[in-house]
């Protein structure tokens, strides 16, 4: 049974940095983030991959957030900064056959921790 622990979510006001992290059980795993909003469909935000070499972030926080993960290992964190209020959203932590921006290819789903950008 593979585990997805998440932590570091927050309310926090717009321009400010925040830093979410990802711990997963069993074997090493591309990881991910994704994030929903209330009413939206769930959105890529960046992926990585088992040994940290690779990189993707959506477009949309392109510049602004940095996903990385200790090599060989299963932990992965997502840096955000410069937030905005379009950022507020739960965010996921998935686990599987990435690197990709795809959600179907990832087997393993966190619970969501849930990021507050306020005005």
């Amino acid at each position: 049974q593979v585990e997805l622990v998440e932590s570091g979510g927050g309310l926090v006001q717009a321009g400010d940095s925040l830093s979410l992290s990802c711990a997963a059980s069993g074997h090493t795993f591309a990881m991910a983030w994704f994030r929903q909003a209330p009413g939206k469909e769930r959105e890529f935000v960046a992926t990585i991959t088992v040994n940290g070499g690779t990189a993707y972030t959506s477009d949309s926080v392109k510049g602004r957030f940095t996903i990385s993960r200790e090599s060989g290992t299963n932990t992965a964190y997502l840096q955000m900064n410069s937030l905005r209020v379009e950022d507020t959203a739960a965010y996921y932590c998935a686990a599987g056959r990435g690197p990709t921006r795809s959600p179907t290819l990832y087997d393993y789903w966190g619970q969501g921790t849930q990021v507050t950008v306020s005005s």
